[in-house]
């Protein structure tokens, strides 16, 4: 295209030539230019000289401001942006058309409405109410004009139906967003990407919402883990794509209408549970504990592959705990979920939980009582303690991390030293506590020595008092530091089986028995010096002690049997003895639960193919494949189909 006619004037400016603007009454004319006539789609700001690509509707939200898409113009005034403003949210189409209407040549962008499936429906709309959400155009490039926001709108109900359905309006995008449930989850498993609206807001946006958050939790006082709490994140996603102009609930809406949705919720997530006791079985778990008020409550929880369930406390404060009052509990409890479906009941270590499951297995035969893992661990630590070398150490351990919590100046010197770090690891359980302290003090020997070395030390008064001098003498000698790494082998093996063993995250009784097993292993193979033989026979007997005569349950055995991952290493490794171990307690607990003679044979003969992997069932290629992949519940399900009868015993 030739250049126009005035280009060789001295006094031409492109910014006012008229041949560089179209012959419009659009405002945004008066802020921009074509400086390529080759091309105008792309238009240049007079004010800041920014080329636009997008045409004029561009270069007005460019002018305007607030358009994520396209920067602000750095020169534009408040008047401009009102200008513009208005001329954009006036021309602005807010009428839905259908498909069948064809205008292609609207500036704006289309919202189309099309008719949904019959399937599709939203509850909660107006009946008769279309609820088209406001489309931002983003651009005004002939592409973009063409994109239509696709909206799907609820079938109208048929004449055979005596309540009509609901009309709703619901985009495409909605259609295909995931849920925030979804979105969290994805996020925390460190699988998901960020979006483009997040993408393209700056540091400065983040820091805004971030800091806005951060003074709710101060000024409430919430505690500042309930940021990572998985609901807490949920509602975060779920306010984002709610959209701005989203009000919170008040005080009487959480108290009363949400509160009884909320119960009405817990309900139904009961119903999913009380599918896998059937489906899988379960265990009823019970714990006993006292309040701030001197009540004496008695929790009750049930557990499967669904997840484990609060089923509901009971205030036995005026009742005697003998077994007969505590078998009669249980026993009530098991009738409300189904004898059939409790498989194990599992109790603390009291004397009286222990008679009252001796009890309980004479009223049902089928049922198997187990004390807690956990306690079970707990006394473990607790005896190991208790030998002479570990219990000087750990006394001469406490006297060092109360000397420095006690003088605000050495706790801050520490500090100093460990860059912030804390000595004192509190955990579940006071045992725990005391073998994660001396981790932490090992894990800062260096520091501690460089703290009680220093010039702050030495000049300190502290220095001086008989205390110091001995937690000085501690820190700095060899013998200390030795005893501690003989503490750290003997417990650290254990404290791993109690994590285990104590966390909700996933079923661990398929797991446990290996976990001690493999325990015991590392143990005996931390001792191999000829001096520490007997403290490890004492460590080694303490561990029997707890493990064989109250936790060595033919269960146990047979979950291992059945986990096949954990078996096959034994197989491979001529085992034989664990391995007919562990199949002899399969077989116990096959003649405990299973009551039909007939199945009981089906059962047996199968599991000689499983153990074998032959047979048309476990001769799988995938089932050999993924023996250590997959969890034990999925194998399962994937591989066990055609030995219905020992799959149904295995789940």
């Amino acid at each position: 295209m030739a250049s126009p006619p005035s280009v060789n004037n001295e006094n031409y400016g492109p910014k006012t030539d008229k041949a560089r603007k179209a012959r419009s009454n659009d405002p945004g004319w008066k802020y921009g230019y074509w400086a390529n006539l080759e091309n105008r789609d792309q238009v240049t700001c007079t004010l800041c000289d920014t080329m636009v690509h997008g045409g004029i509707k561009r270069l007005k939200q460019h002018l305007a401001g607030g358009y994520g898409d396209t920067k602000m113009c750095a020169k534009t005034t408040t008047a401009i942006k009102k200008e513009m403003k208005a001329y954009l949210d006036s021309n602005s189409r807010r009428r839905p058309l259908f498909l069948d209407e064809d205008n292609e040549q609207q500036e704006e962008e289309d919202v189309v409405v099309v008719e949904a499936a019959e399937s599709v429906q939203v509850e909660g709309s107006a009946p008769e109410e279309s609820q088209s959400s406001k489309v931002q155009p983003s651009s005004g490039t002939a592409a973009k004009q063409r994109r239509a926001t696709y909206l799907f709108k609820a079938p109208a109900a048929s004449k055979s139906k005596t309540k009509a359905a609901p009309k709703v309006n619901k985009s495409i995008i909605e259609m295909l967003r995931k849920s925030p449930e979804e979105m969290v989850d994805e996020r925390r498993k460190g699988c998901s990407q960020p979006t483009i609206p997040a993408k393209i807001k700056t540091p400065e946006d983040k820091h805004y919402v971030d800091m806005q958050w951060a003074l709710w939790f101060y000024e409430c006082g919430v505690s500042f883990n309930a940021a990572a709490a998985r609901q807490f994140q949920i509602a975060v996603e779920a306010i984002a794509q709610f959209g701005s102009g989203y009000v919170p609930p008040n005080p009487y809406q959480l108290g009363e209408p949400l509160l009884k949705d909320a119960v009405q919720l817990t309900s139904n997530v009961r119903k999913e549970h009380e599918q896998a006791w059937k489906h899988y079985g379960c265990t009823l778990m019970s714990d006993g504990w006292s309040d701030r008020r001197g009540r004496h409550l008695i929790n009750f929880l049930v557990n499967s592959p669904e997840g484990t369930y609060f089923l509901e406390y009971v205030d036995a404060s005026d009742e005697v705990h003998d077994a007969f009052m505590l078998a009669d509990l249980l026993e009530k409890k098991i009738e409300e979920i189904g004898k059939d479906n409790v498989v194990q009941v599992i109790t603390d270590n009291g004397a009286n939980y222990k008679a009252a499951g001796r009890l309980l297995l004479e009223r049902i035969p089928t049922l198997f009582w187990s004390p807690c893992a956990a306690h079970c661990l707990d006394l473990m630590l607790e005896d190991i303690g208790k030998l002479q070398p570990f219990q000087k150490t750990i006394g001469r351990a406490r006297r060092v991390t109360t000397f420095i919590y006690r003088h605000g100046r050495i706790l801050s010197l520490m500090r100093e030293k460990t860059g912030g770090a804390d000595l004192v690891r509190p955990a579940a359980t006071r045992f725990a506590t005391s073998y994660l302290t001396l981790k932490s003090l090992h894990k800062h020997k260096d520091p501690l020595k460089a703290l009680f070395l220093s010039e702050e030390w030495n000049g300190n008064k502290l220095a001086k008092t008989a205390a110091g001098a001995d937690v000085y003498g501690t820190v700095l000698s060899v013998e200390f530091w030795n005893a501690v790494e003989d503490c750290l082998r003997a417990s650290a093996p254990l404290l791993i089986v109690l994590r285990v063993v104590d966390g909700d995250e996933k079923p661990t009784m398929l797991e446990v028995a290996a976990l001690m097993n493999h325990a015991k292993e590392k143990i005996k193979l931390s001792f191999v010096v000829d001096s520490k033989k007997v403290l490890l026979k004492k460590i080694i007997e303490i561990i029997e002690k707890h493990w064989v005569k109250q936790m060595d349950h033919p269960l146990y055995g047979a979950a291992l049997y059945l986990n096949l991952g954990k078996l096959h290493p034994l197989i491979w490794d001529h085992e034989d003895a664990t391995v007919g171990q562990l199949r002899g307690c399969f077989l116990d607990v096959l003649g405990r639960i299973v009551e039909d003679e007939e199945t009981r044979s089906k059962i047996d003969a199968q599991s000689l193919d499983y153990e074998a992997l032959r047979g048309d069932a476990f001769s799988n290629k995938l089932a050999k494949q993924n023996l250590e992949t997959k969890s034990p519940l999925d194998w399962w399900r994937s591989y066990g189909g055609r030995a219905i009868e020992i799959q149904r015993f295995a789940r």
